[in-house]
């Protein structure tokens, strides 16, 4: 299948690093033009570099802002006015009890994982909308439905976006405008990497740390391995481009067969 997205324009939030930075690359490699995101200019800018060293041809720009606030998604669009492709893939994740965690805590995750995707939506859909094409992908994970005791909070927002996918994909019927949301399961970015050494410990190869961590705290992943970012990229950019154009307001997996259910 070849999929070009040549003349379309992408904006991936929070893709400074880890599986953002995966997505706005392979969504560059298709031919998309790609606007990089990150808080800080210099992260932000080191993105789009790496980008361009692999793609030499790739149209990418740079713009720092953060789109956890109000303020930073409206100097977002004074930058970037308007999208063909959206990816809502900003958000935090971490490990706590959930007695521990305060109201503020709540209202982070909610702020940075649920309303910045909610923000950015009710920003550039108008536009997909009149024009009468767009993408909408929000990166859900495993965690939406297999609600992790360690992090409920991270699980309640990701639960939170598939409920948003929904309600915006019916806000955009027959438009030519899909909304999806992308499962996503244990995937091997740097963020990971620390997680799983909190859990299993610091003092094991990672090769081994890795399938400890498969093994005990998320055993029923059918690949038996962390998957890598470019695999999720590639979920993208198929859902990005006209061969996905009859999928739209659902919940697509690419969890390794982690959920352990025929249904998200």
């Amino acid at each position: 299948m070849n999929i070009d997205l040549s003349g379309r324009r992408a904006l991936v939030s929070g893709s400074s690093q880890g599986i953002g930075l995966a997505i706005a690359t392979e969504l560059a490699r298709a031919g998309a033009a790609v606007v990089v995101n990150g808080r800080g200019q210099e992260k932000t800018e080191r993105a789009a570099a790496t980008i361009t060293g692999r793609l030499p041809d790739a149209d990418v720009t740079a713009v720092a802002a953060d789109l956890a606030t109000a303020d930073g998604a409206a100097g977002l669009l004074g930058r970037v006015p308007d999208v063909d492709i959206l990816v809502n893939n900003l958000g935090i994740f971490g490990a706590r009890p959930v007695l521990e965690i305060d109201d503020d805590e709540w209202r982070r995750y909610f702020e940075v994982n649920v309303l910045s995707a909610v923000r950015l939506t009710r920003t550039y859909l108008p536009g997909m909308m009149e024009r009468g094409w767009g993408r909408v992908l929000n990166i859900a994970s495993d965690s939406a439905v297999v609600i992790p005791v360690e992090m409920v909070h991270y699980g309640m927002t990701k639960t939170a976006l598939l409920a948003v996918t929904r309600g915006f994909a019916k806000a955009a019927a027959g438009s030519g405008v899909t909304v999806n949301s992308v499962i996503v399961g244990p995937t091997h970015t740097p963020g990971v990497e620390i997680f799983v050494e909190d859990l299993v410990g610091d003092d094991l190869p990672w090769d081994e740390a890795q399938r400890r961590f498969m093994r005990e705290h998320r055993p029923s992943s059918l690949i038996q391995r962390l998957i890598e970012p470019s695999e999720v990229g590639n979920m993208v950019v198929y859902l990005s481009s006209d061969h996905a154009s009859a999928t739209t307001g659902g919940a697509i997996r690419a969890d390794g067969g982690y959920v352990d259910s025929i249904l998200p």
